[in-house]
């Protein structure tokens, strides 16, 4: 952004804006997230830095009262596929914690020092320092959540030594780590269990995205719960420290979070299952640009205006949601679930104390590229695409992690047997997170369009090349939108039933299945 667009959007204290960058005051010495309630500074006295790393490292501290580390990520990490946008979602994904500097620019395929120069003059800080960014954010999290010491906040949190740990909870925060911990914070009353508030930009479809997710809930693996608040969707995660369980609420009016809580084996995996549940919910995405582009289609307009916020959720592991894509080629929903409840009751690894209805993890890959054939109730073409897409995935001839080059994923998955451009497209949109994946031979796609026409065939006239960088939000309209049609045909022709019924009933078809539109090398619709 230009500067004086940075300062019209701190005057206005826009929340859009808020991660995408950040307003340091000289006069002052605190850096501020855009939306800070604070009186506007004068011009000349502010300076304005892409990353909260390059206030810190220009020696600026964060401010207390707007909390500028709490606020959601750039949408522009998932938007761009260049080296920058890949190597910040491997950062946010700890990769620098756990690989070191080493490590991040191996994945990416360059040297570290390229990746450092790459990094410096586009952002101003350099991997280390991104990293050390959010593990203070980490440690304050640990601080004002748990009763962990300080030690142990401080290697759980990534760092090396306390000594660093000390340093940088001043440094960042100009408090001392006592101190920090003396404020505002949310205790939580169950052991090991870690409270959180998952920020995000407003608007935010609460309500379809848990839909979405009750639909396609796993037994044994996820599950909906029903409180006096409403609903909650839980899961179980597998982290490089042990399984986890993470449990989300819906929340019951609109505010700029989603109530969270996750239940570690290793606190060192506590950056990571946090950006896991964020890729989940889509949390870091810009509604306002989103409908911006896909409102001005004629298509698309009266779609968006019904669903202001619509998110297009992602996954917490890119290898079951592309498992779990192949399993629901040309079935239903329901029959995609049940033949992943199996192999998970067969090939999961059970958790050493349920919790609730969840009792084991998703199986690995490497565990189902082996399984036996009995235990795959599908075509037999189908199982021989399961099981190579597997022995891919374990064997690394196929990556999905957060920094992989997508084009390049794309071109890996398309050339297995069995994986059509659909599955490939769905995939890309999931399990990468990427906002402009397109399904064009996709049923749902085109009934949506239908629907969104007014019952006539305008699938034929749209221009989907208009909706990008938007395209995967502008298919979850779509799938929307097919689902409702769905639905009031079927109440037209059926017995009128009670309200809670309708609603029911609504809920249930509201996406129709991702997993079933697709024929196998094809890639056309079913």
């Amino acid at each position: 952004m230009e500067e004086e667009a940075c300062y019209r959007a701190v005057s206005s204290k826009d929340a859009r804006h808020d991660g995408v960058f950040y307003t340091a005051v000289w006069t002052t010495g605190i850096y501020c997230r855009p939306s800070c309630p604070a009186r506007t500074p004068k011009r000349e006295n502010i300076t304005f830095y892409p990353t909260a790393a390059a206030a810190q490292g220009a020696g600026y501290r964060a401010c207390r009262r707007c909390r500028p580390d709490v606020a959601p990520g750039s949408p522009e990490w998932n938007l761009r596929a260049d080296l920058v946008g890949r190597a910040m979602r491997l950062i946010g994904d700890g990769v620098v914690d756990r690989e070191g500097v080493a490590g991040l620019a191996a994945r990416l395929g360059y040297s570290e020092r390229h990746l450092s120069r790459e990094l410096h003059a586009e952002l101003g800080a350099g991997p280390l320092a991104l990293a050390r960014t959010q593990r203070a954010q980490t440690a304050r999290l640990l601080l004002q959540t748990t009763d962990l010491g300080a030690t142990e906040v401080a290697f759980a949190a990534g760092f090396a030594s306390v000594r660093q740990f000390n340093d940088t909870i001043r440094e960042v925060y100009a408090m001392t780590p006592t101190e920090l911990r003396a404020r505002q914070g949310r205790r939580t009353t169950e052991r090991g269990v870690i409270p959180l508030r998952l920020a995000h930009r407003q608007p935010f479809d609460a309500e379809a995205i848990f839909d979405f997710l009750a639909l396609r809930a796993v037994p044994g693996v996820e599950e909906i719960t029903h409180g006096p608040h409403g609903r909650s969707y839980r899961r179980t995660l597998a982290l490089p420290g042990g399984p986890a369980v993470a449990e989300v609420d819906e929340p019951d009016r609109p505010q700029g979070w989603l109530d969270a809580r996750l239940q570690l084996t290793s606190l060192r995996d506590l950056t990571m299952g946090v950006q896991r549940l964020r890729a989940l919910f889509d949390l870091d995405a810009d509604p306002v640009a989103v409908a911006e582009v896909l409102g001005a289609d004629r298509h698309l307009a009266p779609l968006v205006a019904k669903r202001p916020g619509l998110r297009s959720p992602g996954h917490v592991d890119p290898h079951e949601l592309a498992v779990r894509a192949v399993l629901g080629q040309q079935v239903t929903v329901a029959a995609a679930r049940t033949l992943a409840a199996r192999l998970a009751e067969r090939y999961g690894v059970p958790l050493p104390t349920a919790s609730g209805g969840l009792t084991r993890l998703f199986p690995s890959v490497a565990a189902l590229a082996d399984a036996d054939p009995a235990d795959l109730a599908m075509p037999a073409a189908r199982q021989r695409a399961l099981r190579g897409l597997c022995a891919a995935l374990a064997d690394g001839s196929v990556r999905l992690d957060p920094g992989v080059d997508r084009d390049e994923a794309g071109a890996a998955l398309l050339a297995l047997p069995g994986i059509g451009p659909w599955t490939v497209s769905y995939i890309r949109m999931r399990a990468l997170a990427d906002p402009d994946a397109y399904l064009p031979t996709d049923i749902g796609v085109r009934h949506g369009l239908r629907a969104a026409g007014g019952g006539t065939d305008d699938a034929d006239d749209a221009d989907p090349d208009a909706w990008r960088p938007w395209r995967s939000y502008a298919v979850h309209h779509l799938w929307a939108a097919a689902g409702e049609a769905q639905s009031e045909a079927r109440t037209r022709t059926k017995t009128p039933r009670s309200d809670a019924n309708r609603t029911n009933a609504h809920r249930a078809n509201a996406h129709r299945s991702d997993e079933n539109r697709t024929n196998t090398k094809t890639g056309t619709s079913k």
